[in-house]
């Protein structure tokens, strides 16, 4: 009798103690460096690497030699793509044509320009052998540092400013995210021409003056079926 009166109160304390009822929210965020939600960053990949955001579905950098030579790769071709895109854009927001029309001298015939002023050497046979030395020529004498760090940082006379003296880890950061950037926009520019014929200040402006009219998904090409 005694046992089952204290269970009772105890019971009926529990159910009285009245509930705390607290205004705290949980924010749930992707931890860094993990390019999709519920996935796990490999391993392998550095926490100190810039833009690093776990990506790598294809486990190509497992291997240590694979992703030095993926690392130096990718800010290499996002440097040119930084040079290429604002090029392709000054070149026809200023009347010089499209990019793809611009080296139809080549086979029709004519003279090479740049910006609208005739070049010297009108010879492409020519053009590609200087090309071949001089950029072949820095190539070389740039693979030829063992250093990694140095040959894709290499400061010196190639940061005349001296922004390598203030914080380089945000630096690499802000470039490597830009040269994805213009990496992905120079894609898109060669795709938007095959599929419109159009440079990409063509296809912006005519985007603009009628949006619903003038997009991705009524150039007939990008979504066959419209």
């Amino acid at each position: 009798m005694a046992s089952a009166l204290m269970q009772k109160s105890c019971v009926s304390a529990v159910v009285a103690r009245p509930s705390r009822v607290t205004n705290r929210s949980v924010r749930v965020q992707a931890r860094p460096g993990n390019w999709l939600p519920g996935s796990e960053a490999p391993s392998y990949l550095p926490e100190d690497l810039p833009g690093n955001y776990g990506y790598d579905p294809l486990g190509i950098s497992e291997n240590p030699a694979n992703m030095e030579r993926m690392i130096e790769c990718e800010v290499m071709n996002g440097r040119w793509a930084m040079l290429a895109v604002p090029g392709m854009l000054a070149q026809e927001a200023l009347g010089f044509g499209n990019w793809h029309d611009a080296p139809s001298w080549v086979y029709e015939g004519g003279s090479p320009t740049w910006f609208g002023a005739g070049m010297p050497i009108t010879d492409i046979k020519l053009l590609a052998v200087i090309e071949l030395v001089l950029m072949g020529g820095a190539e070389a004498m740039r693979a030829s540092e063992p250093d990694m760090e140095k040959r894709v940082y290499p400061g010196g006379a190639f940061d005349p400013a001296g922004f390598s003296k203030g914080n380089l880890a945000e630096l690499k950061l802000k470039e490597i995210k830009n040269a994805r950037l213009a990496m992905f926009a120079f894609v898109g520019f060669v795709l938007q021409y095959y599929a419109t014929g159009k440079g990409p200040v063509q296809c912006w402006t005519e985007h603009i003056a009628d949006p619903l009219g003038a997009n991705f998904a009524t150039n007939g090409t990008s979504l066959p079926f419209f």
